[in-house]
């Protein structure tokens, strides 16, 4: 009988132990939501995707993303505001909503401030952009950006031939909802209507908008191309995206977990600005068998127009930033 009680006493020992352990274990994993405007089928959400499972992999289950993609948790504006208020935990975003919190910051989704791919990798690779990291981070309460994405060069899409400035006037052109993408447009005459990335395909249908303007590969996979007529290749602004951490979960991580965090973030950056170079390079072949019509315009006139802008006292940065980002070899 004495032997049976301890027995009983020991099982339920172990499996109140089991238990405790168990417990420990869930109260130490940390959920974190991931959002983003980008379709399932973009190299974004796959990286993104990858990078959540090295995080948990590197962790050891500690640490869990889940991203949702498509503006499920909100549109751009929406998730930015989200980090501050704690609904989101780490986003993509491009560096003109970024800047909306920095200003200097947005230079780099200014019109006609990289040369071509390299010199925005070596913007990226180099010590002028931990210098705005660092300035955005000061400015956010600690929002951290850990990765930073090539997202393409923006051409326009229209159901009218442009292949000048001056054929750009009056036309409503479809921006995003951030200040500085106003600058390209206003420069050459156009009409900047700022609508949101998840109606963009609605508006172009239905006449709201004239044309827009956006990388090949977004266009490609939002199919823009299928309600319009002609894409020009005006690469008027090398776009990116950051990958910003909130300040709350930046705070909380440990020194081992932020370098986790810094380097699969930054490999994530890396392998889906490869696949865009990748894409962009295949793309025009493929519109033009789709029958679209693909301009291949003069780009300096368009240069010319938005240049005084850049350098204007009122420009969103200091002079000497847009000189220091020129130098760049």
């Amino acid at each position: 009988m004495k032997r049976k009680t301890l027995c009983s006493l020991a099982a339920a020992t172990l499996l109140a132990l089991a238990g405790t352990m168990a417990a420990g274990t869930a109260a130490a994993q940390t959920k974190l939501k991931w959002a983003h405007v980008y379709e399932t089928s973009e190299t974004f959400h796959k990286q993104a995707v990858w990078a959540a499972e090295e995080i948990k992999k590197k962790t050891n289950g500690r640490y869990v993303v889940e991203v949702f993609p498509a503006s499920s948790l909100g549109k751009e504006t929406e998730i930015n505001q989200g980090l501050t208020l704690g609904t989101v935990d780490i986003i993509y975003t491009g560096a003109a909503f970024a800047g909306r919190a920095h200003p200097p910051l947005s230079i780099a989704a200014a019109p006609f401030v990289f040369r071509d791919y390299n010199h925005f990798q070596a913007f990226r690779n180099g010590p002028i952009f931990q210098e705005l990291a660092q300035g955005y981070a000061a400015k956010t309460g600690g929002q951290h950006i850990a990765g930073y994405t090539y997202y393409g060069l923006r051409h326009m899409t229209s159901n009218k031939v442009i292949t000048k400035p001056e054929d750009m006037k009056g036309l409503k052109l479809r921006v995003p909802d951030a200040p500085l993408f106003v600058m390209f447009p206003k420069a050459v005459g156009a009409n900047p209507t700022p609508i949101a990335f998840a109606e963009v395909y609605l508006a172009l249908q239905n006449g709201t908008v004239d044309a827009q303007e956006n990388p090949l590969p977004t266009i490609d996979a939002k199919k823009f191309y299928e309600v319009q007529k002609y894409i020009t290749l005006t690469g008027h602004i090398t776009e990116s995206l950051v990958t910003v951490v909130s300040g709350p979960v930046w705070s909380k991580l440990n020194d081992a977990d932020k370098k986790v965090f810094d380097q699969v973030l930054w490999e994530a950056s890396s392998r889906a600005s490869q696949d865009i170079v990748d894409a962009e390079n295949r793309l025009v072949a493929e519109f033009e068998k789709k029958g679209k019509t693909v301009n291949k315009v003069d780009r300096a006139p368009f240069a010319a127009a938005v240049l005084p802008s850049l350098t204007a006292a009122d420009a969103p940065w200091p002079k000497s930033l847009y000189e220091r980002i020129q130098a760049i070899k």
